[in-house]
């Protein structure tokens, strides 16, 4: 009796997953396994062989797989050979879809090889069982690459493939970035920018009008990378910034010397959609390699991003903008335009009071011009103490308001002495009670009772030092800060107006008070104007 023909198709499939498997499930040992099985059995003609390299068995969204089906749709192939079960797939679910209903109703042979299943003489009880291993054994694999890569995560490894622009990998330590200096000066520009009150736009801008080629352009001509942004494209397509470039870098904590990672994540081992994680399931290391920006511009520049700074209907961008707050709230103040019949004016008001009216807060008004005046003489005061004599001022921000920390500084002080005078004489004493027991000078009772005294106030006094220790180089770091506000006020000598990066380079924060009425009927309003690193000064 005459054999039916078969229009075969012989599939292999190979995750990066399957590696560590070695020869046994590669393309190579699949093709001769299948070669010669079909070579046994002359019913089975192979019209074509499809290859899915790289793909996971619970994903049954592959490329070559979804072509094969394809054929089978369209008539032209009624067999398919695998090596095995789980070459062509590892869900359950999918792989019971495609045996017992798919593959039955379009009349289509399917068989696994080394797993010695066939649908023409029927599959076996243990099929079910076998595709829920294969699936654990996707599951179980996912979890400990998934393991794997935490611990080198832990290590400080950046196991990414690229370097993030104003990097290289390093030449000789493997997961490890160095600084690249062809484009990290770049990096400090736009943080430079960014720090003094420029914009994500304007600072595209800036690089594009300055030519200084983009991230793409230079992986485009290290690599190859980014190849169908520049081939064929003219000249200036090297300079093209954008304002997502920007932003994307002064977000990246990889510039302050950070790794993050888990950022995205697939939904499971089964779904490798990848959607963003929330930010408290983020894996944060610090330290992992040179820093490129100081930390504390960093945060500034995080600070200011968060402030959004729109152009008004004006057409002007407010230099205040994302530094004044209510006194009260806390809530930004909102710009606005006042019309009279005789002139316009612009002012500021409390964004609560705006948005709940009474149920909120007080207006707390304020006109634009009385503020720009009032913050313009107290910078420029500042500044012309920081050109007259430097350290008078200096004394000034540590002294100003700050009796009460000045006597608590000295009494700290004092403490610390005392302490440290203690410890030193307990040691002594430990040692002289050790040598008194040893010599038979005391009794063992008097040994223990005495050592367990001690050492409790060893103990103690530890702890006392470490904590004045620590409250005294708070005091270190107020001097250290006070200095570099100096230095930055040094940058604005003798200025004339206020623009937004003087104002984000000196200032913090400025509150808007109520307005008042004094015992002789005028207008008073407070402003406290909190500068950066040494807060409020009078």
């Amino acid at each position: 009796m005459k054999q039916p023909q078969y229009n075969t198709a012989l599939y292999m499939r190979l995750s990066r997953d399957d590696e560590s498997f070695g020869d046994s499930v590669s393309i190579e040992t699949q093709r001769t396994v299948l070669t010669q099985y079909v070579r046994e059995h002359p019913e089975f003609h192979v019209v074509s062989e499809f290859v899915d390299d790289g793909w996971s068995g619970t994903n049954f969204d592959r490329p070559q797989f979804k072509r094969m089906m394809e054929e089978v749709e369209a008539g032209n192939i009624n067999c398919v050979i695998t090596k095995d079960l789980s070459r062509f797939g590892r869900e359950h679910i999918m792989m019971g879809y495609y045996l017992e209903f798919v593959f039955p109703e379009m009349k289509v042979r399917y068989i696994a090889v080394n797993d010695n299943e066939d649908t023409d003489r029927g599959l076996s009880d243990f099929v079910p069982f076998k595709n829920l291993i294969n699936e654990f054994m996707a599951k179980d694999t996912s979890r400990k690459v998934k393991g794997a890569f935490r611990a080198k995560f832990l290590n400080g490894e950046r196991v990414n493939s690229m370097a993030p622009f104003g990097y290289v990998k390093h030449p000789e330590i493997k997961n490890k970035l160095m600084t690249d200096e062809e484009t990290a000066w770049i990096v400090r520009k736009i943080f430079d920018l960014s720090f003094h009150g420029t914009g994500a736009n304007t600072i595209a801008r800036i690089l594009t009008e300055e030519q200084i080629p983009s991230p793409g352009w230079f992986q485009y001509t290290r690599n190859g990378g980014c190849a169908r942004f520049f081939v064929g494209q003219p000249e200036e397509k090297k300079f093209a910034w954008s304002s997502t470039h920007v932003k994307n870098i002064l977000r990246d904590e990889t510039y302050i010397g950070n790794t993050v990672h888990n950022r995205q994540a697939a939904v499971s081992y089964k779904n490798k959609k990848v959607v963003r994680t929330p930010q408290e399931k983020w894996l944060r290391i610090e330290g992992t390699h040179e820093a490129i920006i100081d930390a504390e511009i960093f945060e500034t520049v995080q600070k200011q991003m968060a402030s959004r700074r729109r152009v008004c209907k004006d057409k002007k961008t407010q230099i205040f903008a994302g530094l004044l707050k209510c006194a009260d709230c806390g809530w930004k103040m909102c710009y606005g335009i006042q019309s009279s019949a005789k002139k316009q004016y612009a002012y500021y008001t409390c964004g609560k009071y705006r948005d709940f009216q009474t149920r909120g807060c007080t207006t707390h008004y304020i006109r634009y011009d009385a503020l720009y005046a009032y913050v313009l003489a107290r910078i420029q005061h500042w500044s012309a103490s920081a050109i007259e004599d430097e350290e008078k001022l200096l004394n000034q921000l540590l002294s100003a308001g700050n009796r009460e920390r000045n006597a608590a500084h000295k009494k700290q002080t004092a403490e610390l002495k005392k302490a440290e005078k203690r410890k030193a004489e307990v040691d002594g004493l430990f040692a002289k009670l050790y040598e008194d027991w040893a010599a038979g000078r005391i009794t063992e009772y008097n040994f223990d009772m005495l050592t367990a005294k001690y050492q409790t106030e060893q103990s103690e006094l530890a702890e006392k030092i470490d904590a004045l220790t620590a409250e005294l180089d708070t005091v270190k770091q107020m001097e250290s800060d006070a200095r570099k506000w100096i230095d930055l006020i040094q940058q604005y000598a003798n200025p004339t107006e206020l623009t937004a990066p003087l104002l984000n380079t000196l200032i913090e924060k400025i509150f808007v008070h109520q307005s008042t009425t004094g015992e002789d009927g005028e207008q008073e309003q407070e402003i406290e104007i909190f500068y950066r690193f040494i807060g409020k000064i009078d």
